[in-house]
Formats: structure tokens, C-alpha cells, sequence
């Protein structure tokens, strides 16, 4: 019997992988076998992640602190994953950050901000990763966490930077896909609505959050934990060869409206 969702010996190395989704989605592909590398600015923060999830799945793991706005460290993250396990199979971009005002109160940093960790981070992690490992073993998965805000606009909550970097995310990808698919390397995006998670869950349960929930989103309701879990195992499985250059919505239906 064939398990097309097997990840036992690889290498996924995520991004924003202190908490909340980058947490789940690193202990999903755990689950399946695969050994993690997580990658955040916190390094108290990583570390107890990375103990956790060796304990729970007993993969390999390592904890790596990096800010991904800067391109040496990045480099050097890299550098030092291979050093431990010589290969990289999976990406997911995960680190990001969200800027919540109305557009016409938005400042310049707030702007600038959003683009070089959301868009510019993104892309100097995958340069390097497809760079160093995934070009020259000639495989790779890919996957960018943009957000269904990277397809539509919203009225319940301005942010229109982020809403132009995940944008930006969404089409790199379809740019990096192209690029990179004759190395075997795949390259998709996930597009979540809101999931609750610690940071989030006192927002979602508000009166004004809750009534957007029925009136926005078909299944009126948000995204509970592990139910992001079987889209990022997917693409990051080896059987979703031909599959590249998708977003994937995992939003109740949002975006279908």
C-alpha cells in the first residue's frame, strides 16, 4: 500500500515557527515524519518548539534564530541547516506580520514594513533555499503562506499593506513556479482566513467578528487548529509533483464569494 503523504528522512525548514500556525503546520509535517528546522527571530521561543516537537514525533529537529528581512542571516540559517542535514525538501514561508489601520492613516514604516518581512522576506528565504539546496538536489516544495487577503480586500479590519504584500506573495509564487519547475522544484500557496490561535481567538469570539463570520463566510464560522494541517502536508508531500503554482484558499469559503 502506497502512503502518498509519507516525509520520513526529509528536511522542512519553517519560517515564523514560534507559535500559532507556523507551530501547527510544523508538527503537521512532523506527524508524517519529516524533521523540522524551525526558524524565528526568538530564540528561547524556537527552542522550546523544536524540544517539544522531537519529543511528541521524535524527528530530528533544529532550532535556528533568524530574521528574514536580513539577507546575511538568512544565508547563514541556510548555511547552517545544511551543515546539520545536508538537504532541505521543504519550505514554508510562514513568517509574516500585519499592520491594522485605515489606509489613509497608514505611515510609510508601516508600509515598509509589511513589504520587506511579508513579500521580501519571503522571497530572500526561498532564493536562498532553492539556491543552495533544492537547485542542486533538483527538488523541492515550496510553499508560501499568503492569505485569502492576497486575493480580495476587506472591510472588517483595514490593512492594506499587508493585503499588497500577500498580493505580492501570491504572484512571486506564480513567478518562482514558472522559474524553478524545470529543477523539480514545486512552488504553491496556501491562502488561510482567519484560524484562531492564541493571538487571535479573543478578536474572533467579538460580537463584531463573529456576525462578520456569518454574513462573509459560508461555512460562518473561522478556522479551527489542525485544519490547516491537511493542505500543507499535501504540497509538501512528493506525490504533488504536477501540481505548482496554485493558491490554495483554506477559508471556509471566503473567497468564493
Amino acid at each position: 500500500m502506497k502512503n502518498y503523504f509519507d516525509l520520513k528522512g526529509q528536511v522542512a525548514l519553517v519560517t515564523g515557527c514560534s507559535g500559532g500556525l507556523g507551530v501547527q503546520m510544523a508538527k503537521a509535517l512532523a506527524n508524517q515524519g519529516a524533521n523540522i528546522v524551525a526558524l524565528a527571530r526568538r530564540q528561547e521561543k524556537i527552542d522550546a518548539v523544536a524540544a517539544e516537537i522531537k519529543e511528541q514525533f521524535g524527528v530530528e529537529t533544529l532550532a535556528v534564530r533568524c530574521d528574514i528581512t536580513d539577507t546575511d542571516m538568512v544565508n547563514a540559517a541556510v548555511d547552517k541547516v545544511l551543515e546539520k542535514f545536508g538537504r532541505i525538501d521543504i519550505l514554508v514561508n510562514n513568517a509574516g506580520t500585519g499592520a491594522v489601520a485605515p489606509a489613509e492613516d497608514i505611515t510609510d514604516d508601516q508600509f515598509g514594513n509589511e513589504v520587506a518581512i511579508d513579500l521580501f522576506g519571503t522571497f530572500k528565504v526561498a532564493r536562498a533555499v532553492a539556491k543552495k539546496a533544492m537547485i542542486p538536489a533538483k527538488y523541492g516544495r515550496v510553499i508560501n503562506i499568503a492569505s485569502m487577503y492576497g486575493l480580495v480586500g476587506n472591510k472588517i479590519a483595514g490593512s492594506a499593506p499587508y493585503h499588497a504584500a500577500k498580493g505580492g506573495v501570491v504572484n512571486l509564487t506564480r513567478a518562482l513556479a514558472a522559474e524553478w519547475g524545470k529543477y523539480g522544484i514545486t512552488v504553491n500557496a496556501i491562502c488561510p482566513g482567519y484560524f484562531y490561535t492564541d493571538l487571535t481567538t479573543e478578536t474572533l469570539d467579538s460580537p463584531v467578528f463573529q456576525e462578520n463570520a456569518k454574513t462573509m463566510i459560508p461555512e460562518e464560522r473561522y478556522g479551527h487548529e489542525g485544519e490547516l494541517d491537511p493542505a500543507v502536508i499535501f504540497l509538501a508531500a512528493p506525490a504533488s509533483t504536477y501540481v505548482t503554482g496554485v493558491m490554495l484558499p483554506v477559508d471556509g469559503g471566503y473567497t468564493c464569494m
